[in-house]
């Protein structure tokens, strides 16, 4: 796969910065949880499970089409990243599953989803910083198009997951729908 070094057309978005939007996003929701977490149990709980169904989607598109473009496009040596990047998804995973069966007034409810922010914040800044930029430099990665699927990927699972697609412009939404449907 040849890589495109022109930027991604007007209202296009290339693999990395869908996959950045996705960060700032649950980065707001747990940042909305600190402020509410002892105040409005519903409330709570409602904003952990919008994190968890945004960090299984996220996890999953990266998983099936990100990962694996990165196994073939990195130098042996950036591999570690990668793998590194695919053991903390597992920690992650391993603490949504917990949160799913936590009731909001369990003791331990809340330290559980700090501890998840925690893994996701240090996920996130090592995947910035370390591997999307060695995303960008890869000869033989087209973000462009990697970011099309995973659009049309993530399209999917979130209506799997009965949620919401705000952020993905109307343009977007209706090209991943005909993709999906083609």
């Amino acid at each position: 796969m040849a890589r495109s070094k022109a930027p991604a057309k007007s209202g296009r978005k290339d693999a990395t910065q869908i996959l950045t939007a996705d960060h700032k996003k649950v980065s707001k929701i747990f940042a909305d949880f600190e402020k509410i977490k002892d105040r409005d149990s519903e409330g709570k709980q409602q904003l952990v499970k919008q994190a968890c169904d945004e960090l299984t989607v996220h996890a999953q598109v990266e998983e099936e089409i990100f990962y694996p473009a990165l196994h073939e496009a990195l130098k042996e040596n950036d591999q570690d990243l990668v793998d590194e990047a695919e053991v903390e998804h597992a920690s992650i995973k391993q603490l949504i599953e917990t949160l799913k069966t936590c009731d909001p007034e369990d003791r331990r409810y809340d330290a559980s989803v700090m501890v998840l922010s925690e893994y996701v914040k240090h996920h996130v800044k090592e995947e910035q910083d370390e591997i999307f930029p060695k995303a960008r430099k890869a000869k033989d990665l087209d973000l462009n198009q990697m970011g099309e699927e995973i659009t049309a990927r993530k399209m999917q699972l979130m209506e799997e997951f009965g949620m919401e697609m705000e952020e993905m412009p109307k343009t977007q939404k209706r090209q991943s729908s005909s993709q999906r449907h083609a």
